[in-house]
């Protein structure tokens, strides 16, 4: 047993903490506490608490006081030990591996989190119920894992024992709300400035983009960013397993699927709300993460006049995002040629990028691709920017020099491209102070 774990519970005030937490369980109505808005729920377990310490004249130092009543306040109505990584605006991601094993993700690394957060594997089943139960979902034993969502568009992932041999496992993964913009993407190395005016030319003369990559490698990111590019006037349906996009335009419609209930019933899949999409008038469908199925409805909705949509996909290069949204569109009920399906992809897919992860947490556009057709039955796939990360200290974007196909009928719809954003070789200095091109 850690030191740290040994000095968490000899605190001296756990007494109290204890005494507190029972007493504001025996007193407080949880069905009145669980009707209120969240800053009214934790107000009044504070003002519960202050006047339990004051009956059992318990006088505590100021630093003491806010320590304790926060504390309990957290197990109270909040999520308990893991609440003030929650609110640590640096922390992105949370990861319970049982209860003596804590991590998170900070500024795009992972490190192990103190010691002794939970006084035990109860303490980590009681925050899980916290999450899924006002949702009206169930985890145990007979189902040992869920997806959630908490109130501020944080997604959650539980799984427990048998499946897991670490006890209960929680993942959080953040919700930001704070959108990344354009400018701050290229400020912080994520994309090249010639990389992103020319996506934001593809997003604005409608090219279907597919944005691929591994977990945590900025995926969804790079797509709220891109829709920002989106013209205000249309009508965008997005759809996701997770409610995570936040595009900011005027007439959005978002559209979440739904696992099934405790009794095995209701489920909505991505499938079903992408085929509901086609009849809700949609000038963009934009589906945050294609995993099955669904694929083919979306290939065949690019194919029919629905240009200009957004997607992401689990890959580990663009020409494996191809070739994964091949596997999943022969998932469907559709008996699709195997020829045919290829065509489908190559006419409807005009840009990949692809988003990976560096060992220092960064994350890079390691490659924007442009699909230009077939060639001997496969789609042909040609890199137009790419980093380098053995260029200098820091890495290097490049421009290979091909003039991607779809430049053509990018110009046709009336966007400005010059051959000269596609010239070869490392990105010019001065292209990265081009605030105009990156951000019209």
């Amino acid at each position: 047993m850690s030191t740290r774990r040994s000095s968490v519970r000899e605190d001296p005030l756990d007494g109290v903490k204890r005494m507190l937490h029972d007493r504001l369980l025996s007193r407080m109505d949880a069905r009145q506490l669980g009707a209120a808005k969240p800053s009214e729920r934790r107000l009044r377990v504070r003002e519960e608490a202050l006047a339990i310490l004051r009956e059992e004249r318990h006088i505590l130092p100021s630093e003491a006081l806010s320590r304790v009543v926060n504390e309990v306040s957290d197990r109270v109505v909040g999520l308990g030990a893991i609440e003030p990584l929650l609110r640590d605006p640096e922390v992105s991601e949370v990861m319970v591996n049982g209860a003596d094993d804590v991590y998170v993700e900070r500024k795009g690394r992972v490190e192990k989190a103190v010691d002794g957060l939970f006084e035990g594997e109860e303490a980590v089943y009681r925050v899980i119920e916290r999450i899924v139960g006002p949702l009206g979902l169930r985890v145990d034993e007979s189902c040992p894992y869920v997806d959630a969502r908490l109130p501020d568009g944080s997604r959650v992932h539980v799984i427990l024992p048998p499946l897991s041999l670490c006890g209960p496992v929680l993942t959080i993964r953040k919700f930001s709300f704070l959108p990344y913009a354009p400018r701050g993407l290229v400020a912080m190395g994520t994309i090249s400035p010639r990389a992103m005016a020319f996506l934001a030319a593809c997003v604005r003369g409608r090219a279907n983009i597919v944005i691929s990559g591994g977990a945590s490698s900025g995926k969804t990111t790079v797509l709220n960013v891109l829709g920002s590019f989106i013209p205000d006037g249309e009508r965008l349906i997005t759809i996701e397993d997770a409610a995570e996009l936040r595009l900011g335009k005027p007439h959005v419609v978002g559209l979440e699927a739904r696992p099934p209930n405790v009794e095995g019933r209701g489920e909505i899949t991505v499938r079903d709300l992408v085929r509901n999409a086609l009849r809700m008038r949609p000038d963009r469908i934009i589906v945050g993460e294609v995993r099955g199925g669904e694929a083919l409805d979306m290939l065949q909705a690019m194919n029919t006049g629905h240009e200009g949509s957004l997607s992401t996909a689990h890959a580990n290069s663009p020409r494996h995002a191809l070739w994964r949204l091949e596997t999943m569109a022969l998932m469907s009920d559709v008996d699709l040629p195997l020829l045919h399906l290829r065509e489908q992809i190559a006419a409807a897919v005009d840009v990949v990028v692809h988003m990976a992860r560096l060992p220092d947490g960064r994350r890079v556009a390691f490659h924007v691709a442009s699909v230009d057709g077939m060639h001997e039955g496969r789609p042909v796939v040609t890199e137009v920017f790419s980093f380098q990360p053995r260029a200098g200290r820091d890495g290097r974007f490049e421009a290979t020099g091909a003039v991607p196909k779809v430049v053509s009928m990018l110009r046709a719809r009336g966007e400005d491209i010059p051959d000269a954003l596609f010239r070869q070789g490392p990105e010019p200095p001065e292209t990265a102070a081009d605030e105009e091109t990156v951000s019209r």
